[in-house]
């Protein structure tokens, strides 16, 4: 049995997001919120929220136990890229690529 959740079009890179969640894959969910509390970066916010969200559903709708869960499967997608325009010198503009991303997190119980 396992539980999954979803964070969509999230505004940070997917490159940045993947450093976050490579820290944490596999890993027992308790080892994985203090993984993501200690470490300092704007995604780790965003992943532990998403890591609260799969561990409620697997708790709600499975009746699992948090004490059992492990991070099974986590991994990043590209969203939409927005684009922006910059001015530059002699009458250029310079594209900006807002990228996003959407996250997909598994947990499962240990056997």
């Amino acid at each position: 049995m396992e539980a999954k959740a979803v964070a969509k079009s999230v505004r940070i890179s997917p490159r940045k997001v993947k450093l976050v969640i490579d820290l944490i894959r596999g890993k027992n969910v308790g080892d994985a919120y203090a993984i993501l509390r200690g470490t300092p970066r704007r995604a780790s916010i965003v992943v532990e929220k998403l890591l609260k969200s799969a561990v409620a559903n697997a708790e709600h709708n499975y009746q699992m136990e948090q004490a059992n869960l492990f991070v099974k499967e986590i991994y990043v997608g590209e969203g939409k890229t927005m684009k922006r325009f910059q001015p530059h010198a002699q009458g250029r503009a310079f594209q900006i690529l807002k990228r996003s991303s959407h996250i997909y997190i598994t947990v499962a119980e240990k056997e």
